[in-house]
């Protein structure tokens, strides 16, 4: 018999899977769980692992000590055509313990099982105490140039770098929802040949605290009350409550959350902020500050708060999947990098703002965001666990050109990031794990420990030494080596105490409120109005009106009103500020790239029309779902979602291509005896979903039957809603509709 390769079985078995399950198959829509279609029989002809799917990546093979090994990626995963123990010795058998007959006792000699329940046993390494759910994507950054300000070398016009990006939430353990109203993080590893960058942020550029010694206490605060362990992943209880109206410092980065950037729409339209004032420094040494903006292609857009708990239940990993389908789908997320500089000056302010203070914006109007680079995540994961799960943030680490400041928030976080990664990935050598490893040669002198991959030759590791020729060198200029920018540090008294322009708590929470549309504001009263309204104790809800009156009158009497309180005045004057445009997510356009288009067809609905329409879907950067009453198909269409297992939360659209009727046992007896269609009745699933897009201020159209969808449920001719007898036409209105991601004009806006 010829000998075959590895790779020709694979391919004959991809292709024979394939064709028996291609009616079935639309490629173009995201979602498929393997690289290749599944048989209905088992497969039985031994071949090598599948390749990944084609959205899919890993770590680069490089060695413990950062240098490229030239094997592929794959090298990484599984090896062969066979299962074997751990040491590599191929089994016969992993379904059967090794017994003394077969109902006899299993036997302690049983190697294989041993092996197989240890490390079952201890798959799971401790979950991050914050921003413990997450999701992780890789991607490339390319610099556009900012030599002016920074010799960091990934910044260089036309440079690309490598990146692992995580976004997570901050409260939630690993199984929580992911579209719970929380802070999410943003944190971006650059594999630069400088030495890996650390850019970890959150998708708020403000924080709850101005020291790291406050952050294990709102921590504490904000996570379940310790007795019950309830409410999960949430912030509308007693304790939170409690810490954010003593700790006034909190109302700010409150507002913030209690706004709709608390409900991000997905990843891909959130923007990211490294919260902290850093230091560059340029070539010829001279220092600007800066603070660093992550810019979404898509624009800013947030779920609506019903919406938000709908997808808790129906689909907890909503953002998860989000991010993954539209990475499939070759709809890659895109931000730009962008600065705001100001001047390196002793007082370390701009326009009065205390730029070391973790608690204040300076508004984009007052220092304009300026592109330093663009991100794009084109691949996703191959391994959960070894990648997102196990990737190690860390603020300190920095590159030649990029400095930390005396932020006291940050200033703790450069402890506390090592200090957290030894305990959860079980020693200091986590930077040798593949998604860790630096792509910069690493000679660093550091030894053993647990998890040591590296084998280091040599018998001296420590400097000067002889017995090694001297080897390791330290760096000079001509190397680039990282310098740390010599700032004078002023003689003081030691003491533990804020500087007075730390003091004002209140006035950015005002520019934030003003600075909201009126939709934004009505969102922003019943956040306050729901979070409160959980707390316990009516002493904390009438604090945090306080805190509110000192902010904003409307907003404290509105708030008041929901919980049936008194509005108290305010204890100190409102602060005269501008409102800033740019803190808005209403009122811009943005591209339709990577948005969900729900499309509800019936037996007799046109298939050339929808065809056309998934057609021109997909050539707009859109995907197209097909909804029906069944799986399957509908005449030559493949159905993605039906009535069960669809809901309106997961689309950003909703076009009506046909009206179909309930199931003849669905229906009064006098319309069953009739018939459906004859009766006029649409299946009230169908009139669900367009009510919910209707709340949800989302984009709506029909043609065909579908107008009288639209006329059923009540929404024809309202703003938003599209009608008319071509669907291209149609699908050409509604996409103009989603470049403002919702039709604004469509919710309730009492506030003013």
């Amino acid at each position: 018999m010829e000998s075959r390769k590895p790779t020709e079985v694979v391919k004959d078995v991809v292709d024979a899977a394939a064709e028996k399950v291609s009616h079935l198959m639309t490629p173009e829509v995201p979602g498929a769980p393997g690289s290749a279609p599944p048989t209905v029989e088992e497969p039985t002809t031994p071949h090598d692992p599948l390749p990944p799917k084609k959205e899919q990546g890993a770590p680069e093979t490089r060695t413990p000590t950062g240098a490229a090994t030239g094997a592929p990626a794959v090298a990484n995963g599984q090896q062969g055509a066979f299962l074997t123990t751990a040491q590599g010795a191929q089994l016969r058998d992993t379904d059967h313990s090794l017994k003394a007959g077969p109902r006899g006792p299993t036997l302690l000699q049983d190697h294989h099982l041993r092996e197989k329940i240890t490390h079952f046993d201890h798959e799971r390494i401790p979950e991050r105490v914050v921003h413990a759910r997450g999701a992780g994507a890789h991607g490339v950054f390319t610099g556009y140039g900012a030599q002016e300000v920074t010799r960091a070398g990934f910044l260089r016009k036309g440079k690309e770098t490598p990146v692992f990006v995580r976004f997570s939430t901050v409260l939630g353990s690993r199984g929580s929802a992911d579209t719970v109203r929380d802070t999410r993080g943003f944190a971006t590893k650059f594999y630069t040949d400088e030495g890996t960058f650390d850019l970890v942020g959150n998708n708020m550029p403000v924080f709850f605290i101005q020291d790291a010694i406050k952050f294990p206490d709102i921590i504490h605060a904000g996570k379940p009350h310790p007795d019950r362990e309830i409410p999960q992943a949430q912030s509308a209880h007693d304790t939170f409550w409690d810490f954010v109206s003593l700790h006034t410092e909190a109302q700010h980065h409150t507002m913030w959350n209690m706004s709709d950037r608390g409900i991000p729409r997905s990843y891909r339209t959130m923007e990211g902020f490294g919260v902290h004032t850093f230091r560059l420094v340029n070539s010829a040494g001279a220092t600007v500050l800066a603070k660093f903006h992550w810019k979404p292609k898509l624009g800013v857009h947030s779920l609506e708060w019903e919406e938000a708990q709908l997808l808790s239940g129906i689909d907890p990993d909503f953002h998860r999947r989000d991010l993954y389908d539209a990475i499939e789908a070759g709809a890659y997320p895109e931000w730009e990098l962008g600065l705001q500089v100001f001047p390196d000056t002793p007082e370390e302010t701009f326009a009065g703002i205390d730029l070391l203070d973790p608690t204040k914006i300076v508004p984009e109007e007052l220092a304009p965001v300026q592109p330093v680079g663009k991100l794009v995540l084109n691949r996703t994961p191959t391994n959960f666990f070894a990648e997102t799960e196990q990737v190690a943030f860390h603020l300190g680490h920095l590159v030649p050109g990029i400095d930390v400041t005396n932020d006291p928030l940050l200033q703790g976080r450069l402890f506390s990031y090592v200090d957290t990664q030894l305990t959860r990935l079980g020693g200091p050598n986590f930077s040798q794990i593949p998604i860790n490893r630096p792509h910069a040669p690493v000679n660093d002198m550091l030894r053993d420990g647990f998890h040591q991959h590296a084998v280091h030759a040599g018998v001296a590791p420590y400097r000067p030494n002889s017995l090694d020729g001297g080897n390791p060198f330290p760096a000079g200029d001509a190397e680039n080596a990282f310098v740390d920018v010599p700032v004078t540090v002023a003689e003081a008294p030691k003491v533990r105490a804020n500087p007075a322009s730390f003091d004002d708590h209140f006035s950015q929470a005002r520019l934030f409120w003003l600075s909201m549309s009126p939709v934004e504001r009505e969102h922003i009263v019943r956040a306050y109005t729901f979070e409160l309204g959980k707390c316990y104790h009516q002493a904390i809800r009438e604090r945090q009106l306080q805190c509110l009156a000192n902010i904003d009158p409307v907003l404290c009497a509105q708030v008041a009103t929901g919980l049936g309180l008194p509005t108290p005045e305010p204890t100190v004057p409102l602060a005269d500020v501008a409102p800033s445009p740019a803190l808005s997510q209403v009122g811009r356009t943005w591209p339709a790239d990577g948005r969900t288009v729900g499309i509800v067809v019936d037996a007799d609905t046109g298939t050339d029309d929808v065809e056309q329409v998934r057609r021109e879907v997909f050539a707009a950067g859109m995907v197209p779902l097909v909804i029906a009453a069944h799986g399957g198909t509908v005449g030559d269409l493949t159905v993605q979602r039906t009535f069960a297992t669809g809901r309106s939360v997961e689309l950003d659209a909703l076009l009506l291509a046909g009206a179909p009727a309930p199931a003849p046992d669905a229906l009064p007896a006098r319309d069953a005896k009739a018939g459906a269609a004859d009766a006029g009745v649409v299946d009230p699933r169908v009139l669900l979903l367009v009510q919910e897009c209707w709340r949800h201020a989302k984009v709506i159209g029909g043609w065909g039957a579908g107008v009288r969808v639209l006329e059923l449920a009540g929404v024809a001719g309202a703003a938003g809603v599209v009608a008319g007898d071509s669907p291209t036409g149609v699908l050409a209105d509604a996409q103009a509709l989603l470049a403002a991601h919702r039709v604004w004009d469509r919710f309730p806006a009492s506030i003013s």
